[in-house]
């Protein structure tokens, strides 16, 4: 499996961004996805989440500002991000995970300018 994430990039406080993660095979199933994020000397953190069902789940601190969703025709997953702080700086990475096996793409940088 592989995942391309795209859409990354520098944006003033309060701006928008929408990142994007392309898998290369069907995302319809027992497969949850997932965007993280690694902010600089950090941990890599789970922001937010979206089954099959779909239902969706969001870190605290993104709730209400981001929102994930995915497109099953074009096996993409996206996260709408508004209102972005500083504090959402970092690298966001897509995982597809199903049935215990993990994968991973390349991140894509979000820098947000205060």
């Amino acid at each position: 499996v592989q995942l391309q994430a795209s859409g990354g990039g520098l944006v003033q406080a309060g701006g928008s961004l929408r990142l994007s993660c392309a898998v290369s095979e069907s995302i319809v199933g027992p497969i949850v996805m997932g965007w993280y994020r690694q902010a600089p000397g950090k941990q890599r953190e789970l922001v937010a989440s979206i089954s099959s069902a779909p239902t969706t789940a969001y870190t605290n601190s993104v709730k209400g500002r981001f929102t994930i969703s995915r497109d099953n025709g074009k096996n993409t997953v996206y996260l709408q991000m508004n209102s972005l702080r500083p504090e959402d700086t970092g690298v966001y990475y897509c995982n597809f995970l199903r049935l215990g096996q993990s994968y991973w793409g390349r991140g894509t940088l979000v820098t947000v300018s205060s």
